[in-house]
């Protein structure tokens, strides 16, 4: 029995010493990538021999990355070099409880994801994973931005005239009314995952009055894109037309 207890004491020592130098290299990883990245907004959930996961978007997004072997006589920061053998990305959102915001910006996200085709071809080695990881950054915080902005307007839209704000797919529909420009119309704008780097494609709906696509066109030409583009167009409709 004490034999045996023994062997169990050693075994467990030898589980804890395990899990300490996984937690080390874990550690280590970490620093290691922030050090490439200047900016991000992913977090490593877990880092072994065998894959890496990280999460960004308040752990609503997952990406999953499966080692391949490792790179003789190569290293990335000090640490063995390795083939990547997949990559993977998966949604956590509950979407059934996520506000329409919180949707529109996962599928902004994903619509990025997809767009860039095989991921594996684009990180073949470990040695590209920091750009990896800043690109989906970079996609992340201007679409999580994106989000806090639709969330501002259905909060507070009336101090803009903006009676209701609706989101169809990757489409907001902003509705317009004022009683002093005796107007009332829908502006819906296209998003995608460039936002805000490029000018936003739009309809326009009028439902009362005589405020249409050109006189929205007329002030929407004067709004650059850049941070904040969607509360700053519906600022300049507010304190131009209505």
């Amino acid at each position: 029995l004490c034999r045996e207890l023994s062997d169990l004491e050693t075994e467990k020592e030898q589980v804890l010493a395990e899990i300490n130098q996984l937690q080390k290299k874990e550690k280590s990883c970490e620093e290691l990538l922030n050090t490439y990245n200047s900016f991000n907004e992913w977090e490593i959930s877990e880092w072994s021999d065998q894959r890496a996961v990280f999460t960004f978007l308040y752990d609503s997004i997952e990406f999953t990355i499966v080692f391949g072997s490792p790179i003789s006589g190569d290293f990335f920061g000090g640490i063995p070099c390795r083939k990547i053998a997949s990559m993977s990305f998966e949604s956590l959102l509950d979407e059934e409880a996520a506000p329409l915001s919180s949707l529109l910006v996962q599928r902004l996200i994903f619509q990025f994801i997809e767009s860039k085709g095989c991921w594996q071809e684009r990180c073949p080695t470990l040695h590209y994973l920091p750009q990896v990881l800043h690109d989906i950054s970079l996609v992340v915080s201007r679409c999580k931005v994106l989000g806090e902005e639709i969330e501002f307007l259905e909060k507070w839209g009336g101090k803009f005239n903006l009676l209701k704000t609706d989101i169809n797919d990757t489409k907001v529909k902003l509705l317009f009314s004022s009683s002093t420009a005796f107007a009332k119309f829908e502006l819906t704008v296209s998003l995608s995952a460039n936002y805000p780097s490029a000018p936003l494609p739009f309809t326009v709906q009028t439902k009362i009055g005589n405020i249409g696509k050109e006189e929205v066109s007329a002030i929407l030409s004067k709004v650059p894109a850049g941070n904040h583009y969607l509360r700053r167009m519906v600022s300049l409709i507010h304190q131009n037309l209505l």
